[in-house]
């Protein structure tokens, strides 16, 4: 899978300022972790992962199941931005946007690299198989969801 302009390997190449819209959209691996809940804790301000996903996260695929119209529907949702790339600090280890902000190259498993799609789950990095929809969970049980694994 690479951006539909044919530039081989352009993030190997591209500061994340460079790089096209389509090469942006190819850099996320799919894995649905950035779609997790994440709650803060309001004395530490730590982050905490539960396995919780957006009502929009299709669980099975990790793909948002309305991708153009997310930010109208779920108003919080982050879209993001070389700028947000750099302040968030939820972002997982794994992603794509952090590790090249970070100077660090892509996974092996990720759809770039790989070639699959479906490299993130068979590597066991998705959410796949490990998150419930938020509709399925009221917020006063979000801390018995907290997890440790999308680190």
């Amino acid at each position: 899978m690479q951006a539909d302009n044919g530039d081989d390997r352009f993030w190997e190449r591209k500061p994340l300022s460079a790089m096209t819209r389509a090469e942006w959209e190819s850099l996320c691996d799919g894995c649905g972790k950035c779609c997790l809940v994440k709650l803060q804790d309001a004395d530490t301000d730590e982050i905490s992962y539960t396995d919780v996903a957006c009502k929009l996260l299709d669980c099975d695929s990790c793909r948002c199941s309305d991708y153009p119209n997310r930010k109208k529907i779920v108003p919080d949702c982050v879209v993001l931005s070389v700028k947000l790339v750099s302040q968030l600090q939820w972002m997982p280890s794994t992603c794509a946007y952090r590790l090249l902000k970070e100077g660090k190259p892509l996974h092996w498993w990720h759809p770039l690299v790989s070639g699959d799609p479906n490299t993130v789950h068979e590597a066991g990095v998705s959410v796949r198989g490990r998150a419930i929809s938020e509709t399925v969970v009221a917020d006063e049980e979000l801390l018995e969801h907290i997890v440790d694994w999308p680190a």
